[in-house]
């Protein structure tokens, strides 16, 4: 555009230091190849090295090892329980009743018999042996599914609203979400090669330029780290959209999608006793057409990509680059790139960031059933057979399965002529849409945490379910049962359960032992603040009990949890990220 750079007081190519090690894997890893396959051939372990295994991230997978198990396999001078997570990429959260077919199979196949719906509206299948990595993936894509950019310094599994209630809208929404995942995804042939017996078709004979052509966007060192967008859908902000790096908030009129406001720099990662680390909100920058989406995430992302630190990796997010020079800056280097500038942001209204139970009627006239699965694990025990009923209702589904960011699972677009049929199989099984859960149970979520990932410091996804049934006595005894407050709970401070959001969180701090924190805005639109520190269950619950008296007795008429307590003093309100951890 032709005007006057304006004087923002910085040198936007701020000088972070030298490349960080995972810069220089990028850089010598001829596009995401490494030693991979020979690695994978390896008999003498079950893992891989450390420089490969980094890699691994960009092919949707991680090397983990049993940590319940650790200890005892030292002892016997054996080498840990190394096993890989695959994580599979779902755009918008939606696969086919084939497709959940597929992955129930191959869960039980390879895996360790349980399917873990993510946070990110993705599949994540764990205890896959190095064996039968090669075969997973390449089951996975035979789905017509993939496991590409899962993980790793790109854009990761694009979110969006579930929306059953509004299914036209969602189907448009969802489109756009399918067209963003796909044009946003690596060129690079590494992993048709290395997964799926592709021709080889870059290799050292060739030239860093012709090699390049690859990666177009990306570039040979891909972005600094990873990249989240979402997609959200007035008036649910279930994909807690202002926790993307790049959100995009639907506006309708009339019924019909008129176009996006953009929010930008959100991202939930910190580290424990690092001030210069912090959750933060996405903050909005303006008002976009739909036909305009792909370009704006397009240049959003190179920016990032040309001035993200590649030095120090916990301040290398999205959020950290625009807070380090300011959103007028940002707002200038898009509008150079696009050419054109953002119109100004449209109204709108968030009341929630839950999901709704049980049977929806869609405005297309089909039905849609939502399901509450705890933490997002799907299995079968013994007295309640969920994956089992969940694969017999896929075998005569004609409708689609969609994963919801609160790791819920929603039956979709069954006809009026089929619902019948679902519902004798939810009833048969036993399955629930959620109604003998609590309100709390309902609106909780954990991240895996224990025993397979190499990060938690804490029980989440094991410990959650066994505090909250202690957590509601206190609320049974305020007469607070059904009272909707959103609680989560992450076994490290890389924030996969999007704990910063929560109006009761957890954060793992040593085993047994969490940082406790208060007043998250019900809909995802305000940060919590520490509340106690480095706290195990006992001083927990005697935390929460004056609290909840307090607020059963002295809230205002539908005053949220964690509203009352900033007004009550509980904890000062977290207007930005920046000042996360001022007390």
């Amino acid at each position: 555009m032709s005007k006057t750079k304006p004087d923002f007081g910085f040198d936007p190519h701020i000088d972070h230091g030298p490349p960080s090690d995972v810069e220089q894997i990028k850089d010598t890893t001829n596009y995401l190849r490494g030693t991979l396959v020979e690695q994978l051939e390896n008999p003498v372990t079950s893992g891989i090295p450390d420089w490969d295994n980094r890699l691994m991230k960009f092919h949707g997978s991680y090397l983990q090892d049993d940590r319940d198990l650790r200890l005892e396999r030292q002892k016997q001078k054996l080498e840990p329980a190394y096993q890989f997570m695959v994580r599979v990429r779902a755009p918008g959260g939606v696969a086919t009743a084939e497709q959940w077919l597929q992955m129930d199979a191959i869960a039980n196949k390879y895996a360790n018999g349980t399917l873990k719906l993510t946070t990110r509206q993705a599949f994540q299948m764990h205890g896959i042996l190095k064996w039968n990595m090669k075969k997973s993936i390449k089951s996975i894509n035979d789905s017509l599914l993939d496991t590409l950019a899962a993980c790793g310094d790109v854009n990761r599994n694009v979110m969006c609203n579930p929306n059953p209630y509004q299914s036209e809208v969602h189907q448009e929404v969802y489109d756009i979400a399918s067209e963003l995942s796909s044009y946003l995804s690596p060129r690079t042939k590494a992993y048709h090669e290395i997964w799926l017996d592709g021709e080889k078709v870059v290799d050292s004979g060739k030239t860093e330029e012709s090699a390049e052509e690859q990666e177009p966007m990306y570039g040979k060192l891909y972005l600094p780290r990873k990249f989240k967008i979402g997609i959200a859908v007035p008036p649910s902000n279930d994909i807690d959209v202002y926790s993307q790096d790049l959100g995009f908030i639907a506006i309708l009129k009339d019924d019909q999608l008129e176009g996006f406001n953009v929010t930008v720099g959100g991202g939930m990662g910190m580290t424990h006793g690092d001030t210069a680390t912090y959750p933060q909100l996405g903050r909005e920058i303006g008002f976009i057409k739909p036909e305009q989406i792909v370009d704006v995430a397009e240049k959003i992302i190179t920016i990032q990509r040309d001035f993200g630190n590649r030095s120090v990796r916990k301040n290398a997010r999205f959020k950290y680059t625009i807070d380090a020079r300011s959103l007028d800056w940002l707002k200038y280097e898009l509008s150079e790139r696009l050419g054109y500038e953002l119109e100004e942001v449209k109204a709108y209204t968030f009341d929630d960031n839950g999901d709704r139970y049980g049977w929806v009627k869609g405005i297309n006239g089909k039905w849609n059933f939502t399901f509450f699965i705890q933490n997002g694990r799907v299995k079968d025990e013994e007295d309640y057979p969920m994956m089992t009923g969940l694969r017999e209702i896929a075998k005569v589904h004609e409708g689609d399965f969609r994963l919801t960011a609160n790791q819920n699972l929603i039956i979709a677009n069954v006809p009026e002529d089929q619902k019948e049929k679902i519902e004798a199989l939810i009833t048969l099984y036993g399955l629930t849409n959620g109604e003998q859960y609590t309100a709390l149970k309902r609106n909780s979520m954990a991240c895996v945490a224990f025993p397979t990932c190499g990060l938690a410091m804490a029980e989440s996804e094991r410990y959650l379910p066994e505090l909250l049934e202690k957590i509601e006595v206190i609320l049974d005894e305020n007469g607070l049962r059904d009272e909707e407050i959103t609680i989560r709970m992450s076994g490290c401070p890389n924030g996969c359960s999007r704990p910063a959001l929560g109006e009761i969180a957890f954060i793992g701090k040593a085993p047994g032992k969490y940082n406790m924190y208060l007043g998250g805005g019900f809909a995802g639109q305000r940060l919590n603040k520490l509340y106690r520190e480095n706290i195990g269950e006992k001083e927990i619950l005697a935390e929460l009990d004056p609290l909840i008296k307090d607020y059963a007795k002295n809230r205002y008429e539908a005053e949220h949890l964690g509203d009352f307590v900033i007004r009550s003093g509980y904890v000062k309100e977290t207007t930005d990220g920046t000042n996360f951890h001022d007390l």
